[in-house]
């Protein structure tokens, strides 16, 4: 599990020492691990993430970076990182992060491996560290669908049924906006989910305004981040490491007027967003723009990344919709993911349709 959620007589850490040293060790656990072990399940460990989970690299200034185990030399992905890799390194046969803004869809594609970012507010997330919590929400890795699919028998409240999914719409401006040689690589398993459902339509989710709902993005995850963890910021100034010392500093001067406006914004984003995924009805993109950027690139370079892959994931963050990341494909060597959207509450659908990916 990752170190975001408490386990009584366990430390929760969140990625900082800081926050450790601050904070008395839980007495009561997150729903989610009381669940897990009811049903049978063999707790083994905590796994590292990213400083207070504000990160997509998976580089922690304080507790290093895990191994990527399908791309030796690059980063893991974060902010569940730790997660990410033990399951793809076969140290577990799942863990469970949590995602934001694509903190199990990101290292799951650079990883190799499935991972799932479920309906906002289907699985509690008491007992666990808030970052954004109009966008927090479960997620969990496996190496294959069916256990995925077994987690999510567990963890999603009111659990049902799969129910087939008749329609595939494919990302036409999504896919146009990554490299030719991913939106290439991932050809083949496109062609192969259109076949599996049947009938497919190209459309234009945004209209070229996904650097706007990036922004969107940027805006409301900083107001929330500041509400959740700025009173504990501003009392022990913690030396928080490159990347997330910045964002909290800007997020403490967010502007109210530009807050205002990401709100009005997102309403007609997830308008626009429902008005096309509905309950039998998905939608297929990029995971991410490329490969697990390198070990050591430079903060400019990732930043730059970082960008360009919050406009692939934050759609999802945006409608509080379930999204499950597919190792579909690979790329000089290192994994690649294609993504399925579902509509809300339809994360059984969308888990019963990569296994019968896998299966055909």
């Amino acid at each position: 599990m990752k170190d975001f959620y408490d386990i009584a007589g366990m430390p929760t850490a969140a990625g900082s020492p800081e926050w450790l040293a601050t904070h008395p060790v839980p007495t009561v656990s997150t729903p989610i691990y009381d669940r897990l072990l009811a049903a049978g399940g063999k707790f083994v460990g905590k796994t590292h993430t990213d400083e207070l989970a504000w990160s997509l690299n998976g580089e922690n200034a304080h507790y290093g970076t895990p191994t990527n185990p399908a791309a030796p030399g690059r980063i893991p992905g974060g902010s569940s990182s730790g997660s990410a890799s033990a399951t793809a390194g076969g140290l577990v046969d799942f863990a469970i992060g949590s995602d934001t803004g694509g903190s199990v869809r990101l290292p799951a594609s650079y990883c190799g491996v499935y991972g799932i970012r479920t309906t906002h507010g289907r699985i509690p997330l008491d007992a666990a560290v808030p970052l954004a919590p109009s966008y927090d929400t479960a997620g969990w890795f496996a190496r294959s669908p069916q256990i995925m699919e077994e987690v999510g028998k567990v963890l999603l409240d009111g659990a049902r049924p799969a129910r087939p999914v008749k329609k595939l719409l494919i990302a036409r401006d999504l896919f146009a906006a990554v490299d030719p040689k991913v939106s290439a690589a991932l050809q083949p398993a496109l062609e192969h989910l259109v076949k599996l459902v049947g009938s497919s339509e190209d459309v234009d989710v945004a209209h070229g305004d996904y650097p706007a709902w990036r922004n969107v993005f940027r805006v409301l995850q900083s107001e929330e981040a500041w509400a959740a963890q700025g009173a504990w910021i501003e009392a022990v100034k913690p030396k928080l490491g490159p990347g997330v010392k910045e964002r909290f500093a800007a997020a403490a001067v967010t502007d109210k007027s530009e807050i205002a406006d990401a709100k009005a914004l997102r309403e007609k984003i997830v308008a626009r967003l429902l008005s096309l995924i509905s309950a039998d009805t998905v939608m297929v993109l990029p995971t991410s723009p490329g490969i697990a950027p390198l070990l050591n690139t430079p903060a400019d370079q990732l930043d730059l990344f970082r960008a360009r892959a919050i406009e692939l994931l934050c759609l999802a963050g945006h409608a509080g919709l379930p999204q499950i990341s597919i190792p579909a494909a690979t790329l000089d060597g290192c994994p690649l993911g294609l993504s399925i959207i579902g509509g809300r509450n339809c994360d059984e659908d969308i888990l019963h349709l990569a296994v019968q990916m896998g299966q055909a």
